[in-house]
């Protein structure tokens, strides 16, 4: 992991640190050759010409990356995430109920470029 990126994981406050730590340990662990470097000043995730960036903000975390409607089924399975264009907004009490092999799911659908990855 770079400076810069270090840097910003150091930065992540305690209460978001947790969700924080378990999506970059499941991305790195999932694909172990990514490059992590910053982009719009957040932790971006590539994989070739994939990209996937994972934000902390406020309110919990932000995930970016993926064509609109290739969210595998994620959203479907959770209906109460706040969204927006391209985005979808974890907050640490959603995350309780959404199991790793879930969260995994969504990142494939960015990094693999969609589809069930079950």
């Amino acid at each position: 992991m770079d400076a810069e990126v270090q840097r910003y994981v150091d930065g992540v406050a305690g209460e978001h640190r947790g969700l924080f730590d378990r999506v970059n340990g499941l991305i790195l662990a999932a694909y172990p050759d990514a490059v992590v470097k910053l982009s719009y000043q957040i932790p971006s995730y590539w994989v070739g010409q994939r990209k996937l960036y994972v934000g902390v903000w406020k309110h919990g975390l932000s995930v970016y990356g993926w064509p609109q409607g290739q969210e595998a089924g994620f959203l479907e399975r959770h209906p109460g995430l706040k969204t927006s264009k391209g985005t979808i907004q974890i907050r640490p009490r959603d995350a309780a109920v959404i199991s790793d092999g879930d969260l995994l799911e969504l990142v494939r659908a960015a990094l693999d470029g969609g589809g069930d990855a079950r």
